[in-house]
């Protein structure tokens, strides 16, 4: 009897676990049995590995072949594994000395002819192999790079089982044929899977996405635009049909601050996972920026699919934008099935395959019409849409989710005089401002787990951090008047902080309050703005 072991690494969601993957032969009639809950492409890895082998040319072991995944209980999807069940089958057969890949983990799918091709997810699963104290990887060529960003691992790249078996025995390493110039690369199929993205696409590095100052007049909806991006603050804009709304919305991305390394490994993990991660750009630096259309279903929004869930819009807008524009138009349990993560900020998917968490720590922005016609407003201008059919389409929005929104702002028309104004500041004026505004905060909440206003929960603003002397008194009496919820209240006194940041006071002060009350509900509270922010 021969027997051989290496390790691979089976995703749950964005999370790995490590698999050892054993080989054991035994005289008998040749067969090839996969055992350990695979799925239907990992048992067809039988097929790819046979042929990949015998193409690199090794003789493929004629005897009673049995490939064991471990742990057993763990469900395990995809080509990831094929690389590894070659190197152990060749191991048990003697054509590869064991001891050399027992503490190797490796990862990809191999062509009939032996070729490495990349799979996604690598780098979560080269992050469990890391935490489970593994310090030698082999991945495909193709997604080294994306490997290589998890540090105390040491990566091979390999583009072909044949360079791998060399560098395995000490022999002198096979030159691949690079592909025709000017052909596209089949390699890099397994990156990106069409469709896989739900309206998602990674913001714009600086300078190069749309600019703030395309958006004539506004400014309500520009300052209401700088404290969500400062703070974190989820955002409501209501308006007529082409008053900006979705091109404020498209600008904010480039207001936020660049990702730190952290949130960036989250961020590359959940779009490796998803299938959208551009072969170029290993490392998302930007903050992501998701769109879905308002005909999405709950899978797509919150996560879902056959067998394991994967990430939906929510975890694909991890650590960016969530943008969903005709909001009244989704449906309402896709709606209300964000109140969860909106809170959490992750996503716990159950299905009979087993339970998934998804991180989904987003900032939401909901456009909407303020009715079916979208010419409703206050003055009642041309709009002949019935009162019921105004109230129905309104309350498709429900009230336990704008409870969770901060900022709610009405975008008016754009005037001819705004049109033929002077353009307003620019991206890179106001980013500036959200980003000190965001080291004073981070600076205040040293210490905690929380980095911006928007996460800090409620008691911990009322006890920890306190506003000035008298600031709350209007707050606290809409809240009497029941204008306000609890929920509420708290959110108008993150608000009110995000704002004494930006305009770099100390703590809050009354017209703070008002502002941020103003901003919530949408009634003027007489406090005057300037055009470069509160102050």
């Amino acid at each position: 009897m021969a027997f051989a072991r290496t390790c691979s690494v089976a995703l749950v969601g964005v999370d790995g676990v490590v698999v050892e993957v054993q080989a054991d032969l035994e005289p008998g009639v040749a067969a090839f049995t996969l055992v350990g809950l695979p799925d239907k492409s990992l048992t067809e890895s039988r097929d790819r590995v046979r042929a990949a082998v015998v193409n690199s040319g090794a003789p493929w072991p004629q005897k009673k072949l049995t490939v064991g995944l471990s742990p057993a209980s763990v469900p395990k999807a995809g080509s990831s594994f094929d690389l590894a069940i070659a190197v152990a089958t060749m191991a048990a057969a003697e054509l590869i000395d064991p001891r050399a890949i027992a503490d190797l983990v490796l990862i990809g799918e191999l062509g009939l002819d032996g070729r490495v091709r990349p799979v996604r997810g690598v780098l979560p699963a080269v992050l469990a192999a890391a935490e489970a104290g593994y310090e030698h990887v082999v991945v495909p060529e193709r997604t080294a790079g994306e490997a290589s960003l998890v540090p105390g691992v040491s990566v091979l790249g390999v583009r072909s089982l044949r360079q791998l078996v060399a560098v395995l025995t000490d022999g002198p390493v096979p030159e691949e044929e690079p592909d025709e110039e000017g052909r596209p690369d089949p390699m890099l199929a397994g990156l990106v899977v069409p469709g896989a993205g739900v309206g998602t696409g990674l913001a714009a590095d600086p300078g190069e996405g749309p600019d703030l100052a395309d958006v004539a007049g506004q400014r309500g909806a520009r300052l209401a635009l700088e404290v969500a991006a400062a703070g974190g603050h989820h955002l409501l804009l209501s308006g007529p049909p082409g008053a900006g709304k979705t091109m404020l919305a498209e600008r904010l991305p480039g207001l936020l601050p660049p990702l730190t390394l952290g949130e960036s490994l989250e961020v590359t993990a959940v779009h490796s996972v998803a299938g959208i991660l551009p072969p170029d750009r290993p490392l998302v630096r930007r903050a992501p920026y998701c769109a879905p259309h308002h005909s999405a279903t709950m899978q797509s929004l919150v996560g879902g699919g056959n067998g394991l869930p994967r990430p939906g819009a929510v975890s694909l807008a991890h650590r960016g934008v969530l943008f969903l524009d005709e909001a009244p138009e989704f449906s309402g349990k896709v709606l209300d099935a964000l109140r969860q993560p909106l809170e959490s900020g992750q996503v716990v998917v159950a299905r009979a395959a087993g339970v998934v968490r998804l991180p989904a720590r987003f900032l939401m922005v909901l456009a909407a019409n303020p009715c079916p016609c979208g010419r409703h407003s206050r003055q009642g201008d041309s709009c002949e849409c019935p009162s019921s059919v105004i109230r129905r389409y309104q309350a498709r929005l429900s009230g336990p989710l704008l409870d969770r929104v901060d900022l709610r702002v009405e975008v008016e028309p754009v005037s001819r005089a705004d049109l033929l104004a002077a353009r307003g500041e620019p991206t890179a004026a106001v980013a500036a401002r959200v980003l000190a505004a965001r080291e004073r905060a981070a600076a205040r909440l040293i210490g905690t787990p929380w980095t911006r206003n928007a996460d800090v929960p409620g008691h911990e603003l009322r006890t920890r951090w306190h506003p000035a002397p008298g600031a709350l008194a209007a707050a606290e009496r809409d809240m009497e008047r029941g204008l306000l919820t609890a929920r509420g209240l708290d959110r108008v006194l993150r608000t009110a902080w995000t704002l004494a940041d930006l305009a770099g006071r100390a703590r809050p002060e009354a017209h703070d309050v008002d502002l941020a009350l103003e901003l919530r509900t949408g009634i003027a509270r007489g406090v005057p703005v300037s055009a470069g922010g509160p102050r």
